[in-house]
């Protein structure tokens, strides 16, 4: 049973008044017990921290990150019906040595164990960055970046994240790096994005994860195509359009390409119920040590403008096969970028140390991985009754056992123990 000291959620109700529906609050009572998911994870993980307060807090942050409806630190804390100051669960994340690294190291064990979440050669690692908005400017590391999908500038961490997608289509996040702005760092210190990149691919070498890299047009560039080629592993990236290439004997824009070549030379390649027209050839690209192979897509066979333009240091690869690993960008990035910023909290963190923020989003990794191992399973999860496709789905799952487990929680007290109402409406802070 959960240490735990409740934070009352407000969940909503529709009562009829008059011809209408209002909406009136209620009050969700606290968390009594943890949720299946945790205890397996304390099972998992619960070697690697020192005692059991520490496994306590462990458990109250991972159902946090579920669950929570303010997925801070003081918001997890207030979740549950019975537990320490909110201070203790602060200085659990920010000032008692736990390896947080041994906790991913784990976590990536731990998936190697099932076999929809296995590496396999077929596997993709996508690679991107993506920015984690927070309110206020003490928080260590954070700065004003521009953020392209709302077209304004706004207080984020930068972070570079390599995900992995496996053959099954599950995928899970790897590693990050997060990106210091160079006012806000030494010279000897600061590394910009590229550096970033390098560094995560030299370490999904290093940890010997197999599969192809892909990236978007911000990465595809002489420094980084010609480093991942040099390690003898395979990348598609994403072409800016007004990219310099060598075709046909001469230097210009890859627009340029495309806008030489007849309709004739297009081809039809069937992509699930999408069936775009291509036109590949192996170039050279200026600074580029090594040839590659050019594909350039258009909606319909008359398109004016190509929609898309990729390049792989793949060139006997076939076109298929090419854009099967470059579909799974979307999914190795946007889609663990959405889930973790709407399901797990990835944003939520407010905490000023640079250590708590690193904590923090290795627990929502870890969070999210635990997750992705349940769904799409050949059964339904006891703890979820149906078979989870998505994160959220998952999370909801989750709730309502939480809830369940509480509720059954107060009849015992009542029936069993010969509680009073008033009792358990005090204990869950329902009073």
């Amino acid at each position: 049973m959960a240490s735990a000291r409740c934070m009352m959620r407000d969940v909503p109700v529709l009562t009829a008044v008059g011809d209408g529906l209002t909406e009136e609050v209620c009050l969700m009572p606290g968390i009594i017990s943890w949720p299946t998911v945790v205890e397996d994870a304390l099972r998992s993980y619960g070697e690697l921290f020192a005692n059991e307060p520490e496994r306590r807090h462990f458990a109250e942050y991972l159902t946090g990150l579920f669950i929570a409806q303010r997925k801070t630190v003081s918001g997890i804390n207030a979740e549950f019906a019975v537990t320490t100051d909110q201070s203790c669960l602060n200085r659990w994340i920010t000032e008692v040595a736990w390896d947080v690294h041994a906790l991913n190291e784990q976590r990536l064990r731990q998936l190697q164990r099932d076999p929809s979440t296995r590496y396999a050669p077929s596997g993709v690692i996508a690679l991107d960055n993506t920015l984690v908005a927070h309110d206020g400017t003490l928080i260590e590391d954070v700065g004003w970046f521009w953020d392209h999908a709302e077209s304004r500038h706004q207080i984020a961490h930068d972070y570079l994240i390599a995900n992995y997608v496996c053959p099954s289509g599950k995928h899970y996040p790897l590693e990050f790096r997060r990106f210091r702005k160079e006012a806000d760092c030494s010279p000897a210190q600061f590394k910009d994005h590229t550096a970033l990149f390098l560094e995560l691919v030299d370490w999904v070498i290093g940890q010997a994860i197999p599969g192809a890299f892909t990236f978007d047009c911000y990465f595809t560039h002489a420094d980084i195509l010609n480093h991942i080629n040099g390690q003898q592993r395979v990348y598609v990236g994403d072409l800016k359009f007004n990219r310099k290439v060598w075709f046909q004997g001469r230097e210009m824009k890859a627009t340029e390409v495309a806008a030489t070549l007849p309709t004739d030379a297009r081809k039809a390649v069937r992509i699930g119920e999408q069936q775009p027209w291509y036109f590949t050839k192996t170039i050279r690209i200026p600074k580029v040590d090594h040839p590659v192979r050019l594909v350039i897509l258009w909606d319909r066979k008359n398109g004016a403008e190509p929609v898309k333009m990729l390049l792989t240091n793949k060139t006997i690869w076939e076109i298929t096969r090419i854009l099967r690993v470059y579909r799974k960008r979307w999914t190795g990035t946007e889609t663990f970028h959405r889930d973790g910023k709407q399901h797990l909290g990835m944003g939520d963190c407010q905490l000023r140390s640079g250590e708590g923020q690193t904590r923090h989003l290795y627990l929502v990794f870890l969070a999210h991985s635990l997750l992705i191992t349940a769904m799409r399973q050949g059964c339904a999860k006891e703890w979820a009754r149906v078979t989870l496709t998505t994160i959220g789905e998952a999370c909801r799952a989750i709730l309502r056992e939480t809830l369940q487990r509480t509720i059954t929680w107060a009849i015992e007290r009542v029936t069993v123990d010969q509680w009073t109402t008033p009792r358990v409406c005090q204990v869950l802070q329902l009073t």
